[in-house]
């Protein structure tokens, strides 16, 4: 691995941990790295869940120390989102290469629309549900956001939040920490299904890591709001790239290999 790999790797990863953290969906930058750095896009998906997981080791903690983590809720609606992601994982592992950059690129531009629209400007807490026992309805929405999670990290924070926000009724910045509870939660059982199929490449996706984990620590000491234009900005163009790439519109794999080697000589 190149020098310029290893910078490349860390720099997106400080993006993306710092992203996913103030909201979601920074996997569409590190999935698109991943792939064009030549990993295959179903081993790309397994390595991200490397720095997915070790960014919310680091997110979990600081929000654990500014106290407004509620562990209860958060490890409720983690049982049926671990289910999920157990079977979303199992359908990844299995699913056609060619078939999977297809399906992400689907899921790149349904973000799209989801991004631009700004769905947080009709989600609102209420803080009359936070009390109540979560009902069938709000796990079974969980088990489903759990399937897409293990299919797919891209983007599920945003329905996480969704989730967290209309069901549990919690505001943005504990919604935020039960976020990324779960996903901590979740994240060694979809890891474990991508390792048992050979689809990780643990030297890239540990240092990924580095950068998630460094991303995830300031996004967590600011405020959740803070920057989000610009967040939004930056995850439109990523995707209008990404998906023309995974839909065989142009390829960067030619282009961006020999510019990596020739900077690593």
């Amino acid at each position: 691995m190149s020098a310029v790999e290893i910078v490349v790797l860390i720099s997106s990863g400080l993006l993306v941990g710092f992203i996913n953290t103030l909201a979601g969906g920074g996997s569409i930058i590190s999935l698109s790295i991943l792939i064009m750095l030549g990993l295959p896009a179903t081993i790309a998906n397994g390595t991200n869940r490397i720095a997915v997981g070790l960014q919310n080791v680091v997110a979990v903690s600081s929000f654990k120390q500014q106290k407004v983590l509620s562990w209860k809720k958060g490890l409720q609606l983690a049982v049926p989102t671990i289910i999920g992601s157990l079977l979303g994982a199992e359908i990844a592992v299995d699913i056609n290469e060619k078939d999977f950059q297809i399906a992400i690129g689907i899921i790149m531009l349904l973000m799209l629309v989801f991004i631009l629209f700004k769905p947080q400007k009709y989600i609102y807490g209420k803080a009359e549900v936070q009390d109540k026992p979560i009902n069938w309805k709000v796990y079974t929405i969980f088990f489903f956001i759990g399937v897409y999670g293990g299919f797919i990290q891209m983007g599920v924070g945003y329905f996480l939040l969704a989730g967290i926000l209309l069901g549990a009724g919690f505001d943005l910045v504990k919604a935020n920490a039960i976020k990324v509870l779960i996903v901590l939660v979740y994240t060694p059982f979809t890891l474990l299904v991508f390792f048992l199929n050979n689809q990780i490449n643990w030297k890239y996706g540990l240092i990924l890591a580095i950068g998630n984990m460094a991303g995830a620590w300031i996004a967590s000491r600011m405020a959740v709001k803070k920057g989000v234009n610009f967040v939004k900005w930056v995850i439109v163009i990523v995707i209008l790239i990404t998906a023309g790439q995974m839909f065989g519109l142009y390829d960067f794999k030619p282009i961006i290999a020999p510019l990596i080697q020739k900077a690593a000589h």
